[in-house]
C-alpha cells in the first residue's frame, strides 16, 4: 500500500504562484509515475501533469507554458509549480501514483486533494 499526503494548495491571486507537493509512503514499492489531477466544481476530474520515470512529462494544454512538473525519486515525490494561475485553475487537486508493490503487483493510489482557490 502507498500512502499519499499532498500540500501546498491555498489561496491565491490571479498572475501568482503557488507550489503544490505529494509525498508518498509505504513499504516495498517502486513507483514508476506520477500525476497531477484536478476537479473543479460541477467538472469532471482531468489530468493536469504527468511524470515517468525517466523524466518524460505531459502537460494539459491549458497549463503549458505556466506549470511544471518535477519528482525528487530520493524522497518519494511529485511537485507541481504553478505559475501565472488563472481564476480557472481554481479546483481540488489530487496527486496520483502509480507504483509497483513487492508481493502484490501494479497499483494506482489517490491523495485526499488540496484546494487551489485563484482569486481577481
Amino acid at each position: 500500500q502507498v500512502h499519499l499526503v499532498e500540500s501546498g494548495g491555498g489561496l491565491v491571486q490571479t498572475g501568482g504562484s503557488l507550489r503544490l507537493s505529494c509525498a508518498a509512503s509505504g513499504s516495498s514499492f517502486s513507483i514508476y509515475a506520477m500525476a497531477w489531477y484536478r476537479q473543479a466544481p460541477g467538472k469532471q476530474r482531468e489530468l493536469v501533469a504527468g511524470i515517468t520515470g525517466d523524466d518524460n512529462t505531459t502537460y494539459i494544454d491549458s497549463v503549458k507554458g505556466r506549470f511544471t512538473i518535477s519528482r525528487d525519486n530520493a524522497k518519494n515525490t511529485v511537485y507541481l509549480q504553478m505559475n501565472s494561475v488563472k481564476r480557472e485553475d481554481t479546483a481540488v487537486y489530487y496527486c496520483n501514483v502509480g507504483a509497483w508493490i513487492m508481493g502484490t503487483g501494479p497499483g494506482d493510489y489517490w491523495g485526499r486533494g488540496t484546494q487551489v482557490t485563484v482569486s481577481s
